[in-house]
């Protein structure tokens, strides 16, 4: 089995020399090549590269930046994705019930299945876990100007929501899906592939990266007492209040609206003028899931 390792050597809390990175690898995977990155976007051309080079596994050790620019050199090729998480919300490795901690995902993929999995697409860029307009939008925009000078991870990310509660005005949507046009005022609205942002924050406990479908999720703009009620059981696998979310399904949908729409895809912000198009690709992408799992 030919197999890739891609480090990002400076994702996550914690610093290691290449040698400590590359040690763990080689016990567990002795004939596997490394590779580590050096820049934004330095991942997708080094996944790109081995698909051509025929290498059969590529495994990426970072956060879901990272993991989002392998993947996407990876749709719709034979090779496998395996992910070991190095990020602050790691939601697509606890999706797939990865552990966080590098040496035990490391053992955790030798004994992995592939697993073809869905994959979206957001005004024609892939996401892999979730897409989204709204308040989570604002929040990943905040987010990622705080993570260039403050401290990344599920603290802040909480503090930059409360505050984003209070502050946030919803725009009116005009979504068209399954053969109707709906107008929404929602505070987000997700199209999720898999269940959670991260840090176990499920917005859509029941979405599965295999039905072929998006559960779109509507937050209800309702009022911030019956939101800081609700906040808890979006930790919940199951229960979810009543009047503040609403779950459909689809595997497609054009969001339109007047002036600029900022979006996310896997937490990372866009932003667009008027139009955004979701649409899902079913089994396009092949991922190693642990055993059990």
């Amino acid at each position: 089995m030919k197999m890739l390792v891609i480090i990002n050597p400076v994702s996550g809390k914690a610093r290691r020399e290449k040698a400590d990175w590359s040690a763990p690898v080689h016990i567990n995977f002795p004939h596997a090549d490394i590779a580590f990155t050096e820049r934004a976007g330095h991942a997708t051309e080094l996944a790109a590269a081995a698909a051509k080079n025929g290498y059969e596994q590529i495994l990426v050790a970072g956060g879901d930046g990272t993991i989002n620019e392998v993947a996407k050199a990876l749709v719709n090729t034979p090779v496998a994705l395996g992910i070991l998480p190095k990020g602050s919300g790691n939601g697509l490795a606890r999706e797939l019930g990865i552990p966080l901690r590098f040496e035990e995902a490391l053992t955790a993929m030798q004994k992995a299945q592939a697993v073809a999995c869905d994959v979206g697409q957001a005004n024609g860029e892939y996401f892999f876990n979730l897409a989204g307009v709204g308040i989570e939008a604002d929040i990943a925009h905040q987010f990622a100007e705080y993570g260039k000078t403050g401290q990344r991870g599920m603290w802040p990310y909480f503090k930059l929501g409360a505050k984003a509660v209070f502050s946030y005005r919803p725009k009116t949507l005009r979504v068209a899906y399954n053969g109707k046009e709906e107008l929404m005022t929602p505070l987000t609205l997700v199209f999720a592939n898999g269940t959670q942002y991260g840090s176990n924050f499920k917005i859509a406990p029941h979405a599965s990266l295999t039905d072929g479908q998006f559960d779109m999720v509507e937050v209800q703009n309702v009022s911030k007492c019956k939101l800081a009620l609700a906040a808890p059981t979006f930790f919940s696998k199951t229960f979810r209040p009543i009047e503040v979310t609403r779950t459909q399904h689809t595997t497609s949908a054009v969001i339109t609206t007047e002036g600029q729409l900022v979006y996310h895809i896997d937490g990372e912000p866009r932003v667009t003028t008027g139009t955004l198009t979701i649409t899902l690709l079913p089994h396009a992408l092949t991922l190693l899931i642990p055993q059990g799992k």
